[in-house]
């Protein structure tokens, strides 16, 4: 009786030593957290400027020189806040290019360094090298049908500040 239950503990700390060392032997896989929101919608229009107007007039968007921001608080911490932008141009912009379609979708991510070096890895179609500014971090890619999708890494606090200084107010 003895010798089996000396044999059944050996096996058991085999079984679990196995895994214990198959752990420090696996290299641990952190995944890229991708998108977290919507950063922005932006389409094209005849005038942007009535369009700005027509939307404050009609909707009651906020709206300023660039379009109308809408914020929100996180859902991961409801303390911070998320802005959105939303941006009408003049149909004639070549800022969607290589894209034909009349919207592009801004995606707000986390870590777009590394984002880009995984897309990279997938064989996504990067458009441009990663732009820094005080509000954000950005790079443009391509879909599988070739719409442009613009990815933000978005610094909230210096964004909300740089909308204070221009004297624009959200739509909340």
């Amino acid at each position: 009786m003895k010798k089996t239950i000396l044999i059944l503990l050996l096996m058991a700390a085999c079984f679990y030593s196995g895994f214990a060392f198959r752990a420090l032997l696996t290299p641990e896989t952190k995944t890229v957290k991708k998108v977290t929101g919507i950063g922005g919608i932006f389409f094209k229009c005849k005038d942007p400027k009535k369009i700005r107007e027509w939307y404050q007039s009609h909707l009651g968007l906020q709206t300023n020189a660039y379009g109308a921001v809408f914020e929100w608080r996180q859902g991961a911490d409801t303390t911070r806040k998320g802005f959105t932008q939303w941006s009408p141009f003049n149909e004639k912009t070549q800022y969607f290019a290589p894209s034909t379609k009349d919207f592009m979708i801004n995606y707000r991510v986390e870590n777009l360094e590394a984002l880009i070096q995984e897309l990279k890895g997938k064989g996504v179609t990067v458009l441009d090298t990663m732009e820094t500014y005080d509000y954000g971090k950005f790079v443009h890619i391509l879909d599988i049908e070739n719409n442009k999708i613009e990815l933000w890494e978005p610094n909230d606090v210096a964004y909300e500040k740089m909308g204070l200084e221009m004297g624009a107010a959200t739509t909340k």
